[in-house]
């Protein structure tokens, strides 16, 4: 299994379906960044995305983009390896 990075915040729709594919593939464990309890962590987020929206999520270290893509790579059946699974 491959580490999973996450910026979130604590209402955000797409955080928790982001989430919900996750567990559904098998993801026990997600490094959670709440950029709403952080906010440095948001200009973080910008610098290393170029992007303001959350959730923007990381297997591995590399970014794979935010809940629409996540669940594109799904259906593409390029999640699951992707997670080492």
């Amino acid at each position: 299994m491959r580490q999973v990075r996450m910026y979130t915040t604590a209402t955000c729709p797409y955080c928790i379906r982001a989430k919900q594919l996750l567990a559904r593939r098998g993801v026990r464990e997600i490094e959670e960044i709440r950029v709403d309890l952080q906010p440095e962590e948001m200009e973080h987020m910008t610098k290393e995305t170029g992007r303001r929206t959350v959730p923007q999520i990381y297997i591995d270290g590399a970014h794979v983009g935010d809940c629409e893509e996540l669940h594109a790579l799904d259906r593409a059946g390029k999640l699951t390896p992707l997670l080492g699974l």
